[in-house]
């Protein structure tokens, strides 16, 4: 526990922090990476260039601010942001290095503002949330399923909804026997890359598009070729990763899973909520749904641009019909088939509900099912890009 001191100090920069955080965060990362590049292998570019994961930081130190004399408060937030630093291999060793950047862009940015004295209490408050989330990972190191990055061969790649490329993986060690592992339906596991057109490492996460192992680890990845950006990672596994090549994994991860306590209960409806590739992990839990409670009542929304882009439609449709209870519906953008507030209207509250897709497919989405009066502990999200950028400090 900090010091009443250090508390004192450091909730009286709330307001500094809600007004230059993301300048303070913009410093830091710039910082950090010109010292240690090694980093840019760990990091996502596109997150970085988009602002994303500066906000995302901002967001997080500013809730630790507000919260410091009671970090118990953000621990959900603490577990979304552990499951991403251990997917990624993110250790105790880069903490000091996070810390030593941290407060030199607080100094930077704020300037004369910043004495020694708030320099000293943030130093002091990094500490005691570094140990937080360091025990929380440390945890989930020891939980995982495997360690550290894998080598696995593609047995299978299926392309469905023209952008979208389905993977199914075995391990390369024979030993090493996947057919028994208990995925969680909506957890993504996390591919190490190495593309020819980026000078790092490159990490990203792939939600699974199934928990039935008996074929292999399955996920799936869209194209990401949106407006002038063209997507690292994606492009090099549509293009130059095929059945018999080897790729690295590391263990699925992720909070993004169905209410256990509600999976065998039939009378409070689920509602399964994506757009585009957020289809694949609520496609995984609509599996378990019906392979564990096939009576439960569901309703399925799924919105993309037109039917060409309609992914995984045929396996949705079999996972449908094992359901005793359906409402299925489609939207199509260019035909002018919304999934907006009015749709959000006709479902029922109270209802178990999970969406996935775009960063501003999450924002609509959510939005409109507040301000219909649906609580907030029943909607569930897993949106492509840094979690805590959604999350209220």
């Amino acid at each position: 526990m900090v010091s009443p001191k250090t508390l004192e100090i450091v909730k009286s920069t709330v307001p500094v922090l809600e007004k230059r955080g993301t300048d303070i965060t913009t410093v830091f990362y710039k910082n950090m990476f010109a010292e240690h590049p090694e980093l840019l292998d760990i990091f996502n570019e596109t997150n970085q260039k988009l602002g994303r994961q500066q906000t995302a930081l901002a967001t997080t130190v500013l809730a630790a601010a507000k919260h410091l004399e009671n970090l118990e408060v953000l621990l959900p937030q603490v577990m979304q942001i552990g499951h991403k630093h251990r997917a990624l291999q993110i250790k105790p060793e880069h903490y000091p290095i996070v810390g030593k950047h941290l407060l030199g862009a607080i100094k930077e940015v704020l300037g004369a503002a910043a004495t020694d004295e708030i320099i000293d209490a943030w130093a002091e408050a990094y500490a005691e949330i570094a140990d937080v989330f360091i025990k929380v990972e440390d945890d989930m190191y020891q939980k995982a399923l495997w360690s550290g990055f894998v080598p696995f061969k593609v047995v299978k790649k299926e392309i469905t909804g023209s952008d979208i490329a389905a993977f199914t993986v075995q391990p390369e060690n024979a030993s090493f026997d996947v057919s028994s592992l208990p995925l969680v339906a909506g957890q993504y596991i996390t591919v190490k890359t190495d593309p020819e057109d980026s000078d790092h490492i490159a990490l990203r996460h792939y939600s699974l598009c199934s928990v039935d192992t008996n074929a292999g680890i399955q996920f799936a990845v869209r194209r990401d070729n949106k407006n002038a950006h063209r997507g690292l990672v994606s492009n090099h596994l549509h293009d130059n990763v095929e059945v018999g090549d080897s790729i690295l994994l590391s263990a699925p991860a992720g909070d993004f899973e169905l209410n256990k306590s509600l999976i065998e209960q039939n009378d409070i409806p689920l509602v399964f909520i994506s757009a585009g590739v957020g289809v694949t992990p609520v496609l995984a839990m609509l599996e378990a749904q019906v392979k564990t409670n096939p009576q439960r009542p569901i309703i399925w929304a799924y919105a993309c641009q037109n039917q060409d882009f309609h992914a995984f439609d045929t396996r949705v449709n079999a996972l449908l019909e094992q359901a005793e209870q359906v409402q299925k519906n489609t939207f199509y953008f260019e035909s002018n088939q919304l999934l907006n507030e009015e749709w959000l209207k006709t479902l029922p509250n109270p209802a178990d509900i999970y969406v996935c897709g775009s960063m501003a497919f999450m924002d609509s989405m959510i939005d409109g099912l507040m301000a219909l009066d649906h609580s907030g502990d029943n909607i569930h999200y897993e949106p492509f890009g840094p979690k805590m950028s959604l999350s209220a400090g």
